[in-house]
């Protein structure tokens, strides 16, 4: 029956260089390839080689192989604690420029660490604490050089909700605070357990389109309730929907405070422009990194030396002197809060999480060295619990502080040893000056900050690019204005999931033509001078097939005849139309080209065969080309392969039209 030679091997696992030629139309040889199964592995290997493709694909233990017993543990000891690796290469010059860069971080997060810490409705102080501590827990742990680590706005905001939907901070101050340590310890719980169990691609879920739309609708949400310090109003609503808040600055008109109205708007104006000189000109780096600091500094003088005509200005007060307290004792571990606790901590860990990794990355990239994903998981996660047992709340790496830390020369994490120096000398004798600082300057503050995350052009690009990706970063955007930032970070994370399910149960697929005078067979909406060959519809599917699919493809390939209860592929029907009105050949052969599709389930070799029976009733033969390893496996387990025949499957696409062109003009009459 045609093709003498069976051309799929056994799964012997020899190479594969058998071949046979048959001619074609214009007498040149054609050399047909066999179409091999991969060598035969037991059950036990493919979970082994699974295994580590999903949990280990970057080799961690690479470095370890064929070493004395000594290498190995002080490779063991840089592969948990990176500051043995780059601490003993460590120079005079490096400490030089990561001094100078530590004390210019240190301007910046000294009052951005007093501001988040009031974004989470949390004391002041809290704020410093959680820049003294988590940085220098990171500078042994962590493998970014230039991540610079602290409280950052989005995870301030988040726990700052999230808690206070709950439980009062002016009311139960003391239980408030217990939650958000508590909250701090099951983020880093959480963290730390992604990367020890290497699930780093769950915080994949939160994808860039909604990430974008998530942090735009959390900026102008804080943005918004920053009018209370900027307008110094006394009551103010706690919630963070964009409707009450706008409400509730107009319905409290009467505390307005024009001493407050004046002196926010300055500081704003002078933080926008030197954020804007900086950003312009990278030269000025220092301009934007020194201004907040500078503007904690003059509105306190101003503030002190004119206190008698300031009483309309709200200031911090007291803040009392000292290291970090243990507050190990204020964890919150039994009691009817605790469900709040742990959903804080681990909605809150999630996007700490996110934007450290990313940041971390980022300025990798621009260094050219590797960041671990999954120990940065790890570090971050220890740093937030030893943080929470030293007076801190959740803490990551800051976008801000680190592009400051970057421009500033910063050459290792030792850049947050000086951070935290700084930090731990104002805790130990410059807290006093801060009592006449005015609430407004830190409202400034963080407006500037978060107005940073609207991100138009990654929006605009979104449009251009992906309108799906558009629509998931707008449903983001507005479900955190009008609804609440968790349940808008829960649209985000829904919205990507959906995106992956249509990716995955509305695969692609296309007819391909043959591109003249090549073998190359490509998309006929793509390539306009790629051409049908006759008698012959050629489809490919770019996705796996499985459960998810396999209906659609099924259903997507048919409609429903007249004369049975059998469907029919559409793409079959649609070409048929075509060639009665063009008057063309007739279809004889359908193949189907697996190229893209990378697996094969159970439900979709059931397709694949129900394929076959319904165009066999159609008197249309089916063949597949190019079925990759694990599908070829899949399908000779199945018995399928032996429904196809001998030449029912074939290497390319050109290889399967010439052959079975070949053997019709052999055997013309032969029915397919």
């Amino acid at each position: 029956m045609g093709l003498s030679s069976n051309r799929v091997e056994d799964l012997s696992g020899h190479a594969c260089n058998d071949s046979f030629e048959l001619p074609i139309s214009n007498n040149e040889p054609l050399e047909v390839h066999r179409v091999c199964l991969p060598p035969h592995k037991t059950t036990l290997q493919k979970l082994r080689q699974r295994l580590l493709e999903v949990f280990f694909p970057d080799d961690p233990l690479h470095k370890f192989k064929n070493q004395t017993c000594l290498t190995k543990f002080l490779l063991g000891l840089q592969f948990f604690f990176p500051v043995f690796e780059w601490g003993p290469q460590y120079n005079l010059k490096l400490l030089r420029a990561d001094i100078i860069s530590g004390f210019t971080i240190a301007s910046l997060a000294i009052p951005q660490g007093i501001s988040y810490a009031k974004l989470a409705n949390l004391p002041p102080i809290i704020g410093l604490y959680s820049s003294f501590v988590p940085p220098l827990i990171y500078s042994v742990l962590g493998s970014s050089r230039h991540l610079a680590v602290g409280p950052v706005s989005i995870a301030s905001l988040v726990m700052g909700t999230m808690l206070s939907e709950v439980v009062s901070y002016t009311e139960e101050p003391l239980l408030y605070l217990q939650l958000a340590f508590t909250a701090t310890l099951f983020a880093g719980l959480f963290q730390a357990s992604l990367g020890f169990f290497r699930l780093g691609f769950i915080i994949d879920f939160l994808s860039k389109a909604t990430l974008v739309g998530f942090m735009a609708g959390a900026a102008v949400i804080v943005s918004m309730q920053q009018l209370k310090g900027l307008l110094g109003i006394i009551h103010f609503t706690s919630k963070m929907q964009i409707i009450p808040v706008l409400s509730s600055v107009f319905q409290h008109k009467d505390e307005w405070s024009w001493q407050t109205i004046v002196m926010g708007v300055c500081f704003l104006a002078f933080l926008l422009t030197t954020r804007q000189i900086s950003t312009r000109n990278p030269k000025f780096f220092w301009l934007s990194a020194a201004s907040p600091l500078a503007s904690v500094i003059l509105s306190t003088l101003i503030v002190a030396l004119l206190k008698s005509k300031a009483n309309g200005i709200q200031i911090i007060g007291h803040l009392s002197k000292g290291l970090n307290p243990p507050s190990m004792n204020m964890l919150y571990l039994s009691g009817p809060y605790l469900p709040l606790a742990i959903k804080t901590g681990i909605v809150s860990g999630i996007l700490a999480l996110t934007e450290g990794i990313a940041v971390g990355r980022t300025f990798a990239a621009l260094k050219n060295y590797q960041v671990d994903g999954n120990k940065e998981m790890m570090a971050i996660g220890l740093m937030n619990m030893a943080g929470c047992c030293s007076s801190c709340y959740v803490t990551t790496g800051s976008f801000s502080r680190s592009a400051v830390n970057y421009n500033a020369g910063a050459q290792t994490v030792v850049s947050n040893i000086i951070m935290a120096t700084a930090v731990l000398i104002t805790l130990l004798f410059l807290m006093p000056l801060f009592y006449y600082t005015p609430i407004v300057i830190l409202a400034t503050i963080i407006i500037t900050a978060v107005t940073g995350l609207i991100d138009f052009q990654a929006a605009f690009r979104l449009w251009k690019v992906d309108k799906l990706d558009f629509m998931a970063c707008m449903c983001s955007f507005f479900g955190v204005l009008f609804i609440s930032v968790p349940l808008g970070l829960a649209i985000a994370v829904g919205v990507s999931v959906f995106k992956i399910l249509l990716h995955v149960t509305r695969p692609n697929t296309g007819v391909l033509g043959n591109i003249p005078g090549t073998q190359v067979y490509q998309n006929l909406h793509r390539y306009r001078t790629a051409v049908r060959i006759p008698s012959f519809l050629i489809l490919a599917v770019e996705a796996p097939i499985y459960f998810a699919n396999s209906t659609y493809l099924q259903e997507s390939f048919i409609y429903l005849e007249s004369i049975c209860n059998y469907r029919v592929l559409r793409w079959i029907r649609e070409e048929e139309e075509r060639i009665v009105a063009n008057k063309e050949t007739e279809i004889k052969c359908v193949i189907i080209d697996m190229t893209a599709v990378s697996s094969i389930d159970s439900s979709g070799i059931d397709t694949i065969c129900e394929l076959r029976r319904t165009l066999d009733k159609r008197s249309l033969k089916l063949v597949l080309t190019n079925p990759g390893g694990n599908v070829m496996e899949k399908l000779h387990e199945s018995d399928a392969l032996e429904s196809f025949g001998l030449n029912g499957i074939y290497l390319t696409v050109s290889e399967a039209v010439a052959d079975i062109s070949s053997f019709w003009k052999k055997e013309p009459e032969l029915p397919i």
